[in-house]
């Protein structure tokens, strides 16, 4: 058997943490309801264990499986939706999406399958960088509390003051939304491998009921040392208010660059969590998804990582370190400029 490399196996450390905390925020939802079923967002990642994969839509596609235990919502997503070709304010988009989810948990209830818990990116990464219309959120959550399910915010990727504006992205809404259960990991250590969840003692306590729960490495002094400083980082550095104008300036740059780069169809994202949908036409949003994987490939020769997401694979995820400085952003919006022009140097007009 191959064996991995020293890097590999920091990665997949890293990708499994923040695993663990959803998993385990899943059993407790079906422990404390006494039922089994989950629903999530279309296009959702909430991690790598097999209980997991199974709410991956992708994996599932693929595989051709049927999982009648998983409810899919449709994504709340504004450019690419279910209701993008309506006219619709944000407040009106906010309720149709909010219908799909009041819709899909009737369906469950009448069909004898009531849901344990929503488990719900508050900004969707791997979907696309997707931030729900203002009041989404709210709604959903109230849905779902009137179904007697619990409300699971997966912070794993969007917490920690990434967005700027707040420490949490499940607080967009304002003060609407109490989740039942926080999950979270990645930024929580700044590399260091941790994760964790945050949830009320009566939930939590439902792990002491039966067989004991308990996890190798779980409350350590070493994780739990860094996650404290990280906070400390996050506050003193003022972090926070730094994601918030860097996250603004390189929206405004790309705004601009889309005047001139047709492959820009979208930008999208708070604070320092920013994606950029590419497309082939800026009318029809047939989305550019080869051009995106050469765009990767060539920022990565000159130094700058990417990565590209969202159903079609066609969006650039920008969630770069918080410590992030203008001149880095400058950098990569004139090698964007330069890449965008030599991808689609043979388009014609």
């Amino acid at each position: 058997m191959e064996s991995l490399s020293k890097e590999e196996c920091r990665q997949l450390r890293e990708k499994h943490v923040g695993s663990e905390a959803n998993d385990l925020a899943i059993r407790l939802a079906r422990k404390v309801t006494k039922r089994f079923d989950l629903a999530v967002l279309n296009n959702a990642y909430h991690g790598q264990t097999f209980v997991l994969n199974e709410l991956r839509p992708k994996d599932r596609r693929d595989n051709k499986e049927d999982i009648p235990h998983v409810h899919m919502i449709p994504s709340p997503d504004v450019y690419r939706g279910k209701y993008r070709n309506c006219d619709y304010t944000e407040e009106e988009l906010a309720e149709k999406y909010a219908g799909e989810v009041e819709e899909t948990f009737k369906r469950a209830h009448e069909q004898g399958r009531d849901i344990a818990g929503f488990l719900i990116e508050s900004i969707q990464c791997v979907g696309g960088q997707l931030v729900p219309p203002k009041g989404f959120l709210t709604k959903a959550y109230n849905i779902t509390k009137k179904y007697g399910a619990l409300f699971i915010a997966d912070e794993v990727q969007s917490g920690f003051g990434r967005i700027g504006e707040h420490w949490w992205a499940f607080q967009i809404d304002g003060e609407g939304v109490t989740p039942d259960i926080v999950t979270m990991g990645k930024p929580m250590g700044n590399g260091h491998p941790v994760a964790g969840l945050v949830t009320t003692q009566e939930i939590g306590g439902a792990l002491s009921e039966g067989r004991a729960y308990f996890t190798t490495f779980g409350g350590n002094p070493v994780s739990c040392a860094i996650g404290l400083a990280v906070m400390d980082a996050i506050e003193k550095e003022k972090l926070m208010e730094h994601a918030t104008t860097l996250g603004a300036y390189f929206k405004g740059r790309l705004q601009d660059l889309q005047k001139k780069q047709p492959i820009i169809g979208d930008i999208r994202g708070m604070g320092l969590m920013v994606g950029v949908d590419l497309v082939k036409d800026q009318t029809t949003r047939e989305p550019a998804t080869e051009e995106a994987k050469q765009i990767v490939n060539r920022l990565y020769e000159e130094k700058i990582i990417f990565s590209r997401d969202g159903e079609h694979e066609n969006v650039l995820k920008f969630k770069p370190p918080m410590c992030i400085t203008q001149e880095d952003i400058d950098y990569i919006i004139n090698k964007f400029d330069m890449i965008f022009s030599e991808i689609t140097s043979s388009w014609t007009n």
